[in-house]
């Protein structure tokens, strides 16, 4: 009966206040993305774009965050960053939480996208298209000279939403591009957002929520013509600290 009161209570909330104010700052921020990376640098326009925005409405949600083994963390290193995916609001936690300058990997086909695929392009996400080995390669080279003096790339591993909160199969795609930058693989739990926004639900409510960082993990480690085993140690180091 609590619940059901607290529900009802939070829904003028939720549509008349929290998700026009979303969309407004959403714009906002990322036009302000765009012109600090511009005028500054993308990192600056990264922090303001994504690090203030996605604080700015988790804190207005909201949500209580909790974060654990930042110490696995090298500033200045660079990262395939690999987290699970429970709900659209993983993003406001990586990018207000996690601590470090982040890129994400974008489909090719969203840069066609007006605004999308210009402000995408200004603060230096990376789009890609392993469907064309020469358009794929000429991305590679470029993330090399993106993700360097610990800036990173975020790639959710199961590629969507897990609907049920259980770790989905893992796709190959951020394993292979980890293989070919010669980079570490940074592995994240990310606990209680299923419950803050459910997948494919409007459903959101306040609530807590923890992101667990785990220690690096050496690719040279591993073969680089069998991807498997990189995927089950992965996944594992994901799970083990998965509350369902």
């Amino acid at each position: 009966m609590k619940d059901r009161l607290f529900y009802m209570l939070y829904q003028p909330y939720k549509w008349l206040i929290y998700i026009p104010f979303l969309i407004l700052n959403t714009i906002f921020f990322g036009v302000m993305a765009v012109i600090v990376s511009s005028v500054f640098s993308q990192k600056a326009g990264s922090y303001v774009g994504g690090v203030i925005w996605a604080r700015l409405n988790a804190y207005l949600t909201p949500i209580r965050v909790q974060v654990t083994g930042r110490e696995h963390i090298s500033q200045n290193t660079s990262y395939v960053v690999i987290p699970n995916h429970q709900s659209y609001f993983d993003i406001f936690l990586i990018y207000g939480w996690l601590g470090i300058d982040i890129k994400w990997v974008m489909k090719k086909e969203l840069a066609r996208i007006p605004g999308i695929g210009f402000g995408s392009r200004k603060v230096g996400h990376i789009f890609i298209d392993r469907s064309n080995k020469r358009d794929a390669l000429a991305t590679l080279n470029d993330a090399r000279k993106k993700l360097v003096n610990g800036t990173s790339v975020v790639i959710f591993p199961e590629g969507t939403r897990s609907r049920d909160g259980q770790l989905g199969k893992f796709k190959r795609g951020a394993f292979k591009l980890a293989k070919d930058l010669e980079l570490p693989l940074l592995p994240i739990t990310i606990n209680g957002t299923k419950n803050i926004l459910p997948a494919d639900t409007f459903n959101l409510l306040p609530g807590k929520a923890s992101m667990i960082i785990h220690p690096p993990i050496d690719i040279a480690l591993f073969s680089d013509e069998d991807l498997q085993p990189l995927m089950e140690y992965a996944a594992k180091q994901i799970s083990g600290e998965l509350k369902l």
